[in-house]
């Protein structure tokens, strides 16, 4: 197989993935199986995470794919049950579904008067079922896998958890209020973990990535003509290093954080990947 660009050597252990049927999930799967982990992807679209399952053991790792619904706890813990039986106990989690939904998405950046007669979705008429949805999928999304699957790591070396944030946990963006609260709370919840399980030696740290260009988000990034958009002349002009990140660029942050070696002394951390983003104030 390829070889990952940092010396991380997960031979033996076994790697849990949530959301793995996604862009950014599926390939850090390809970055665990290269490192020799043997990994479980976990996803409720289970032929997207049988696909690339079978994409890792054509490369010469380990894979395997389990329909999962990370809001149902009775479902993750007999999850959890067949990748033990199947692969061992889980060394590694990492906690990646996610999402919004539109029906928590404002049209407009900016309330202006008349909105509430219009047709445009305002702030006074998002759905609270889209926005319970936003915060179950990607808190509760979190945290009941981290109950099913922690519970394999106590007692045991070299165990850590990694959560997937976001910049909206730093600076909420326009339009997505759910969606930034819910990334908020992940970093938040990244603390608490990393403090409640410091005692039985599991690790839990967070990446936020910045902004990358993927098929799920281009409606929002690119015309149809292949011109850039409103909303990404205002990420590139607010990153300076002046481009969207490259889906490989998450890579190094995510194998530096789950090194034990390289990081065994880091817990409780949430690591921006964004090129500078959150360090930019704009002037």
């Amino acid at each position: 197989m390829e070889k990952n660009v940092l010396d991380t050597d997960l031979f033996g252990k076994v790697a849990v993935i949530t959301g793995a049927a996604g862009v950014l999930c599926s390939y850090f799967s390809k970055v665990l199986a290269r490192a020799g982990a043997k990994v479980a992807l976990l996803d409720l679209n289970e032929e997207a995470a049988k696909k690339f399952a079978e994409e890792i053991v054509k490369e010469g790792g380990c894979a395997k794919a389990y329909k999962c619904n990370v809001l149902d706890k009775e479902i993750c813990d007999a999850v959890a049950q067949k990748v033990h039986d199947e692969l061992g106990p889980c060394d590694i989690l990492i906690n990646g579904a996610g999402g919004n939904n539109p029906r928590a998405t404002t049209d407009k950046e900016y309330f202006e008067v008349g909105d509430i007669d219009s047709q445009t979705k305002s702030f006074f008429d998002l759905d609270n079922d889209g926005i319970k949805f936003v915060f179950d999928l990607n808190f509760l999304g979190t945290l009941i896998p981290t109950q099913v699957f922690a519970k394999q790591m106590i007692g045991r070396e070299g165990c850590s958890i990694l959560n997937i944030s976001s910049m909206n946990a730093y600076t909420p963006l326009t339009k997505i209020p759910a969606y930034s609260g819910a990334k908020a709370a992940i970093s938040n919840f990244t603390m608490w973990l990393a403090v409640h399980f410091c005692k039985v030696g599991i690790r839990v740290n967070a990446i936020a990535p910045g902004f990358f260009s993927t098929s799920q988000n281009a409606k929002l990034l690119w015309n149809e003509d292949g011109t850039p958009t409103k909303r990404t002349e205002k990420i590139i002009a607010a990153t300076p290093m002046g481009r969207f990140g490259e889906t490989e660029e998450l890579a190094g942050g995510l194998l530096f954080l789950i090194n034990n070696k390289a990081a065994g002394f880091i817990t409780g951390v949430v690591l921006p990947i964004d090129g500078g983003f959150s360090a930019y104030s704009g002037v």
